[in-house]
Protein backbone atom coordinates (compact mmCIF):
# COMPACT_ATOMS: atom_id res chain seq x y z
CA UNK A 1 0.00 0.00 0.00
CA UNK A 2 0.96 3.81 -0.83
CA UNK A 3 2.14 5.76 1.98
CA UNK A 4 -0.48 9.22 2.19
CA UNK A 5 0.36 12.80 3.18
CA UNK A 6 -1.62 15.12 4.70
CA UNK A 7 -2.81 18.01 2.70
CA UNK A 8 -4.39 21.04 3.69
CA UNK A 9 -7.39 23.15 1.77
CA UNK A 10 -8.76 26.36 2.45
CA UNK A 11 -12.36 25.69 1.54
CA UNK A 12 -15.56 27.98 2.38
CA UNK A 13 -17.34 25.87 5.79
CA UNK A 14 -20.51 26.03 3.64
CA UNK A 15 -19.24 24.19 0.55
CA UNK A 16 -17.11 21.69 2.24
CA UNK A 17 -20.30 20.86 4.15
CA UNK A 18 -22.39 20.44 1.12
CA UNK A 19 -19.36 18.19 -0.75
CA UNK A 20 -19.15 16.14 2.47
CA UNK A 21 -23.30 15.20 2.33
CA UNK A 22 -22.74 14.52 -1.30
CA UNK A 23 -19.49 12.10 -1.44
CA UNK A 24 -21.46 10.45 2.01
CA UNK A 25 -24.39 9.95 0.03
CA UNK A 26 -21.93 8.13 -2.64
CA UNK A 27 -20.22 5.83 0.33
CA UNK A 28 -17.11 8.16 0.10
CA UNK A 29 -15.48 10.72 2.27
CA UNK A 30 -13.85 14.36 1.41
CA UNK A 31 -10.49 12.62 1.50
CA UNK A 32 -11.52 9.80 -1.31
CA UNK A 33 -13.53 12.07 -3.26
CA UNK A 34 -10.19 14.27 -3.35
CA UNK A 35 -7.97 11.93 -4.76
CA UNK A 36 -10.40 10.47 -7.42
CA UNK A 37 -10.19 14.20 -8.51
CA UNK A 38 -6.41 14.02 -8.61
CA UNK A 39 -6.64 10.66 -10.74
CA UNK A 40 -8.95 11.77 -12.88
CA UNK A 41 -7.03 15.12 -13.56
CA UNK A 42 -4.10 13.26 -14.43
CA UNK A 43 -5.76 10.49 -16.88
CA UNK A 44 -7.37 13.30 -18.62
CA UNK A 45 -3.97 15.71 -17.96
CA UNK A 46 -6.25 18.34 -17.15
CA UNK A 47 -9.38 19.04 -15.33
CA UNK A 48 -11.85 16.58 -15.53
CA UNK A 49 -14.53 19.05 -16.66
CA UNK A 50 -15.48 21.60 -18.88
CA UNK A 51 -14.22 24.63 -18.12
CA UNK A 52 -16.01 27.00 -19.59
CA UNK A 53 -17.46 30.80 -19.67
CA UNK A 54 -21.59 30.82 -19.58
CA UNK A 55 -22.93 32.09 -21.97
CA UNK A 56 -26.06 34.78 -21.11
CA UNK A 57 -29.57 33.39 -21.75
CA UNK A 58 -32.23 35.11 -23.43
CA UNK A 59 -33.88 36.83 -20.23
CA UNK A 60 -30.03 37.98 -19.35
CA UNK A 61 -30.00 39.40 -22.77
CA UNK A 62 -33.44 40.94 -22.45
CA UNK A 63 -32.42 42.37 -19.05
CA UNK A 64 -28.79 43.59 -20.65
CA UNK A 65 -30.62 45.60 -23.52
CA UNK A 66 -33.03 47.53 -21.37
CA UNK A 67 -30.11 48.61 -19.11
CA UNK A 68 -28.48 49.99 -22.14
CA UNK A 69 -31.01 52.22 -23.23
CA UNK A 70 -32.28 53.38 -19.64
CA UNK A 71 -30.16 56.56 -19.21
CA UNK A 72 -29.79 56.26 -15.20
CA UNK A 73 -27.74 53.39 -15.45
CA UNK A 74 -25.33 54.97 -17.49
CA UNK A 75 -22.26 56.32 -15.65
CA UNK A 76 -19.58 58.03 -14.03
CA UNK A 77 -21.15 57.63 -10.75
CA UNK A 78 -20.03 60.18 -7.78
CA UNK A 79 -20.17 57.12 -5.27
CA UNK A 80 -20.82 53.73 -5.15
CA UNK A 81 -24.24 54.87 -2.91
CA UNK A 82 -25.33 56.62 -6.32
CA UNK A 83 -24.56 53.88 -8.44
CA UNK A 84 -26.29 51.70 -6.58
CA UNK A 85 -29.80 53.79 -6.24
CA UNK A 86 -29.52 53.69 -9.69
CA UNK A 87 -29.00 49.70 -9.85
CA UNK A 88 -32.13 49.81 -7.21
CA UNK A 89 -34.15 51.98 -9.32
Amino acid sequence: MATKKNMTLRIEPELKRQAAELFQSLGMDLSTATGIFYRQALRYHGLPFEVRIDEPNETTYQAMKVAENDEDMHGPFNSVADMMEALNA
